[in-house]
């Protein structure tokens, strides 16, 4: 067995019975048919930044490496093609140095790039789906690449078909961007509407972006964590309506299909839930979003904790909350809902 530990942000004292960090095609095929020839569970990791090991995996994990950014322009747009393993905020990075604008709102968002499609990630009002042209995937069962446009990945709010129908014997390899020339910034979410739009440059947009999220976020150095551990919930209007009458300063943001998208972490900070500890996992005491490792906590400690929130929130407001994380059993991925309901 070997150690996760350096593989996952939330730093869990947990092993696997193989880990193997791929940084080709050629070599990711092989090593899957070999694999598959053991009959041994499968995982796929890039950075490990949004995951909680509960136990140790029985299995092989693959660890994204794929590197390479390929850009073309044409009159109106830049066009990047970029290789899975890349780090996503370096990319941010490059592609403001290179002058191509687009990125600056997800800033700071732990990851990989092969991990974006997946999670359909989002901050400050951007979402991958934003940006997205074609997802690149590999078909290990077949062995053929083929690519995904934006209309078939089906993106959700942190969904797509890399959870459903492509979440078994398929790899993302690669993503397509499509960022326009004619760059126009999103200042809607946070600090940002201070900021004024005919004068605001992206540089400025992405510094903001850092300080708050830095501000907010710890540094996986210090105490692990996979970032916010919990998707803002969406209700129906009409439940709204009903909140509102009790908490008429709850913060909420409006969406097109008529539901109200609420913040997950203002609802847990008015149960009182900053520096609640269960076992070595505690509620960061900055941001009620995020669920730290303090002290040598299990995987089973995080999810009685995200259990103790979800009932919390639950029985004050009466919404349910889900979590935005990805639970890893011994055999592979767990349903997040019903483990947490289980407890």
């Amino acid at each position: 067995m070997q150690s996760l530990i350096p593989f996952h942000t939330f730093a869990l004292p947990v092993k696997a019975k193989q880990i193997i960090e791929i940084d080709s095609i050629e070599q990711l095929q092989q090593a899957w048919n070999q694999c598959v020839e053991e009959k041994m569970p499968l995982l796929f990791l890039g950075q490990g930044s949004n995951v909680v090991f509960v136990e140790d995996f029985a299995g092989a994990v693959f660890v994204n490496r794929l590197q390479g950014i390929e850009h073309r322009q044409d009159k109106d747009f830049h066009y990047l093609h970029v290789c899975g393993g890349e780090n996503w905020h370096q990319l941010v990075q490059w592609s403001l140095a290179q002058g191509i604008y687009g990125l600056e709102n997800l800033a700071l968002i732990p990851g990989c790039a092969g991990s974006a499609p997946v999670q359909n990630i989002g901050a400050y009002g951007v979402e991958f789906k934003d940006l997205c042209d074609y997802v690149e995937v590999l078909d290990l069962q077949g062995g053929n690449l083929f690519r995904l446009s934006r209309a078939e990945c089906e993106f959700g709010y942190r969904d797509s078909i890399f959870k459903h129908q492509y979440s078994q014997g398929y790899v993302v390899t690669a993503i397509g961007l499509k960022l326009a020339k004619d760059w126009r910034p999103v200042l809607q979410y946070g600090s940002l509407t201070a900021l004024d739009a005919s004068q605001v440059s992206a540089r400025q947009i992405f510094d903001e972006v850092c300080r708050v999220r830095r501000s907010k976020l710890p540094d996986p150095k210090e105490f692990g964590n996979a970032g916010s551990f919990f998707k803002n919930p969406l209700i129906e209007a009409q439940a709204f309506s009903a909140l509102r009458k009790s908490y008429p300063d709850i913060p909420h943001f409006p969406q097109a299909d008529g539901k109200v998208k609420l913040a997950a972490g203002w609802l847990i900070d008015q149960c009182g839930l900053k520096g609640y500890r269960i076992g070595g996992a505690e509620v960061h005491r900055q941001q009620a979003l995020v669920l730290i490792n303090a002290g040598n906590a299990s995987g089973r400690d995080v999810v009685r904790l995200a259990a103790h929130i979800c009932n919390a929130v639950e029985n004050k407001f009466g919404v349910r909350l889900s979590p935005e994380v990805r639970f890893m059993g011994a055999q592979g991925e767990l349903n997040g809902d019903r483990l947490i309901a289980q407890v």
